[in-house]
């Protein structure tokens, strides 16, 4: 059956008056016609009469009119305009275009459907001409990931956490940051009190009220701050998994947040890192139900796991290995919908180019697992190790970092406000950050080169698929039951094959290998600092593979 094809309507501009400016009004209808419009452009410099005669002789459904000259000889231009239209007997959807100062006499003159002034993003106008545009109180945005996603093509989600000291700063600026139409996803994030203790809150420590997040303590705290998303752009909210008692944390965050997507690990918040006091193989076997408990409910996964291994300097093969293993695990327990995330430059010092190739080759794995029952949806985000404390330098960092990750095609793009290495973000750092963010991805959409052909990446790409076959051959050799059960996962860490330098107190894992940044990669190494391949590494330990 062949496709059907929607017939947009047919758009005729120009620049009236001595106005000689072209470029705002062509892109303009670059992206009309990539939206599938019929449009035809004038010219500059144009009388009122011949524009008219124009009008009647294409006989467009809209007529976008151009001025940038000032707001007098604007202000007359339209008054003569709407005369001619009006003694002609045409009525059409009318658009204008200019400065703030020639866009305010147009709004005066009362005769145009849209304005724009300038200050809008190439997002906006898309929104406008695919008729999505907001609309105060409208709540016609989608609420579920996968129609956001759709909704917001060929621009991805935009995502950021706020957890302020007090529920009443959280709330303000969750007002704020919905108001302003920038995000697309909320996440909140509870302090370690709330994520730890909330259904056993007699273990809290008053003390900590605040530290790292929002102080929530009752289930009308989470309704309240989702009732302060409720305005702007209805942002998708969603909350941290809590670091134990997790699908009761789940239910709470269905019911009050509606949660976009759960986020919750494979081996964290346990003695592995001491975010929790669960014991580790407990603590698989909880995130693995949580895991599946959201599966059933239809909420998206997101299995925050690789990460957390690079930010104890894990080598790359490792991290690589891991996010296959999240995935696959994800799969087998009925996620449909996997929120695969790619945190860059971490850990730091490695080279964009590195990091790109290790971040390519997570991506190609994850993807072998897609399937008519299993859909990923790339998220990249800065990060936050590679912030330097200096502010400017780190918005160089934030909006480097996430330009590079675009040659992954992400559908989410997690922003970490410029200011985070020193302090938590307020509403306005984040919309400052998030602006950032949207001007690079505005150049992106405009075309990138390609770099994915460069052999070095390629190179390192595949050399890191191979170790990570090797790594996932030698679990496959020790598992019990499922390669990804919480049995044969915890193997894998107690027997060394999943292990990195930041674990080395850690009772549960071995810290014994050591890792180093060799040619801008994370590479395992002997005490002379020279690689180590995996093949060598697990035979060491006793794993012959």
């Amino acid at each position: 059956m062949s496709k059907r094809v929607i017939k947009m309507p047919k758009m005729l501009a120009g620049a009236i008056g001595s106005d000689i400016h072209t470029a705002g009004i062509l892109n303009f209808l670059n992206l009309a016609q990539k939206e599938n419009y019929e449009t035809i452009y004038v010219g500059s410099v144009l009388g009122l009469e011949k524009f008219v005669d124009s009008i009647e002789e294409v006989s467009p459904d809209i007529v976008a009119v151009s001025y940038r000259l000032g707001a007098d000889s604007c202000r007359s231009l339209l008054k003569e305009l709407r005369v001619l239209l009006e003694r002609r007997g045409i009525d059409k959807r009318l658009l204008f275009g200019g400065t703030s100062e020639t866009a305010e006499v147009a709004g005066e003159s009362g005769i145009f459907e849209k304005i724009f002034d300038g200050s809008e993003t190439t997002e906006d106008i898309i929104r406008y001409l695919r008729g999505q545009e907001k609309t105060a109180g409208s709540n016609d945005y989608p609420q579920n990931l996968l129609d956001r996603i759709v909704m917001k093509k060929p621009f991805p989600l935009i995502r950021h956490h706020i957890g302020l000291q007090s529920l009443e700063e959280t709330e303000k600026a969750i007002e704020q940051l919905a108001q302003s139409g920038l995000l697309d996803i909320i996440s909140l994030a509870p302090d370690q009190n709330c994520q730890q203790w909330f259904f056993r809150q007699e273990n809290m420590i008053a003390a900590e009220d605040g530290a790292g997040g929002a102080p929530l303590r009752k289930r009308e705290d989470f309704e309240r701050l989702y009732r302060a998303s409720r305005r702007g752009n209805f942002p998708l909210m969603r909350c941290y998994s809590g670091t134990r008692d997790l699908i009761k944390f789940s239910l709470l965050l269905r019911e009050t947040l509606n949660n976009a997507f759960a986020a919750i690990p494979l081996t964290w918040y346990s003695q592995l890192d001491g975010r929790s006091d669960r014991e580790l193989l407990d603590a698989i076997r909880e995130n693995q139900k949580a895991i599946a408990w959201n599966a059933s409910q239809g909420i998206p996964v997101e299995i925050n796991e690789a990460h957390q291994w690079a930010l104890r300097y894990c080598h790359d093969a490792v991290e690589v290995a891991v996010s296959y293993l999240a995935a696959m695990t994800a799969k087998r327990l009925g996620v449909s919908v996997y929120v695969a995330q790619y945190m860059m430059s971490t850990p730091p010092y490695i080279s964009p180019r590195m990091d790109l190739a290790k971040s390519l080759a997570k991506k190609e794995l994850v993807e072998t697992l897609r399937d008519d029952s299993f859909t990923p949806v790339t998220m990249v985000r800065p990060g936050l190790m590679s912030f330097p404390t200096d502010p400017y330098m780190s918005m160089g960092q934030l909006v480097s970092s996430l330009l590079l990750s675009s040659y992954l095609e992400p559908q989410i793009v997690h922003v970490v406000a410029y200011c985070e290495a020193t302090k938590r973000a307020t509403a306005t750092e984040i919309i400052e950050s998030v602006k950032m963010v949207k001007q690079a991805l505005n150049q992106v959409n405009r075309g990138m080169p390609e770099i994915l052909a460069d052999e070095e990446i390629r190179k390192h790409k595949e050399y890191l698929k191979s170790e990570c076959a090797i790594i996932i051959e030698a679990i496959e050799k020790m598992k019990t039951g499922e390669m990804t059960s919480p049995e044969s996962i915890f193997t894998a860490v107690k027997s060394g094959v999943l292990d990195a330098p930041g674990l080395k107190r850690m009772s549960v894992a071995r810290g014994e290998v050591i890792t180093s940044v060799l040619d801008g990669a994370m590479y395992a190494v002997d005490n002379r600092n020279n690689i180590i391949d995996e093949r060598e590494r697990l035979n060491k330990l006793g794993i012959n593979v």
